[in-house]
């Protein structure tokens, strides 16, 4: 079997589709994308294909470190997210191809489903709580939730008090039981992130994520020590070597890689053994499209450290197509009782419509990051 070819397609909200074509007629399907710079992944892709063209599909780690190591400049969002949708699509081709699903490839899986999150969103706490109580009342028994609005390096207590406001409704709404992962964004800096840290400690988090950007990381060894949630991170790095220092620091309880942007389940399944070594969890971070989605599971399945996985259902970013509009099959990932079940099917275990991608392709999209500013007109941290 050979590859023959490799197709890219920017489809909306905010996604890109891959398709690798064999002359044995077995394809595969990834999702390269870096959220508001899909076009140059897309460049990127491409330039990987001159090497992929007319070799065999089946051999995945040598093209990872090929495809990796190949070059002299290497690492970072852009090339990690076109290698990752190169994998995904290479383990979706060799599944199909042997007729199991890839988590049968990597020792068969631990578990049978997983219990997923539901986002939710909304200018007041109002909003919020009832927002909560919708998914609670959809299955959902975990939930996340922007923490805070942007934040100066050094700001007010008011915005303090709206953040803790907003969280304290939610777990009002849904009571003692429900977990609720609050989301930083990496919007506040370590001044402010140990103030908040302590004031939402009476609110039982199941998780804090990025109390601080990653590159900050040294400042968490402050901020634990005024909170007991768990402290998650991990959706801006991109390889087991990014991870390295923030595995050895001890300072982090989840990582958050994103199958996306880390290399693939190649590289994801490696990080996540590296963290089980350290007994730290695993939550893939993964507010992208169904083959995203698929990806992630097939780790999850494989992982004993993984306990809960993002989804992007009916996620805010989804406008006008959302997570199953892509698939033949949506009761693929059948949502019970706030789990996902693991896909069984051959490869990734989805089938994509490929008439609807290029018909959505031909739309395409140039989703970008808001712009935010302080009151001050400096630039904020979206």
């Amino acid at each position: 079997m050979k590859i023959t070819k490799l197709s890219t397609y920017i489809v909306p909200p905010r996604w890109m589709f891959l398709k690798i074509e064999t002359d044995e007629g077995v394809v595969g399907w990834g999702e390269p994308v870096v959220e508001g710079r899909a076009h140059t992944v897309e460049a990127l892709v491409h330039e990987l294909a001159d090497y992929l063209i007319g070799r065999d599909p089946f051999l995945i780690e040598d093209h990872w470190n090929v495809l990796y190591r190949g070059g002299f400049y290497r690492g970072g969002a852009i090339h990690m997210s076109a290698l990752a949708g190169i994998d995904q699509a290479l383990w979706d081709i060799k599944g199909k191809a042997l007729g199991v699903p890839v988590h049968q490839l990597l020792g068969g899986r631990c578990r049978d489903r997983i219990k997923i999150y539901s986002w939710i969103g909304g200018d007041r706490p109002d909003d919020l709580a009832r927002q909560a109580k919708d998914a609670v009342a959809r299955g959902f028994t975990a939930l996340k939730m922007n923490g805070c609005e942007e934040m100066q390096i050094v700001d007010t207590h008011d915005k303090v008090e709206k953040a803790v406001a907003a969280i304290a409704a939610v777990r009002e709404a849904v009571g003692p039981h429900v977990g609720i992962g609050a989301d930083f964004h990496g919007r506040v800096h370590k001044p402010m992130a140990k103030v908040l840290a302590r004031e939402l400690e009476p609110y039982k988090l199941m998780f804090i994520e990025e109390p601080v950007l990653s590159e900050n990381r040294e400042a968490l060894a402050e901020i634990t020590k005024h909170c007991s949630a768990p402290i998650a991170l991990g959706e801006r790095l991109y390889s087991r070597w990014d991870f390295k220092g923030v595995l050895a620091d001890g300072l982090v309880d989840i990582i958050q890689p994103d199958l996306s942007h880390a290399g693939g389940i190649t590289e994801c399944r490696k990080i996540a053994a590296m963290a089980e070594a350290y007994d730290v969890a695993l939550a893939p971070h993964c507010p992208l499209g169904p083959i995203a989605l698929a990806a992630c599971l097939q780790v999850d399945a494989v992982s004993y450290n993984a306990f809960v996985q993002e989804q992007s259902l009916g996620i805010h970013y989804n406008a006008g197509n959302d997570l199953l509009d892509y698939l033949v099959d949506p009761g693929v990932f059948t949502y019970e009782g706030g789990f996902v079940a693991i896909p069984d099917g051959p490869g990734l275990g989805i089938e994509i419509d490929e008439a609807v991608v290029i018909e959505r392709a031909r739309q395409g999209h140039r989703w970008r990051n808001p712009v935010w500013r302080h009151a001050d007109g400096s630039v904020a941290e979206w």
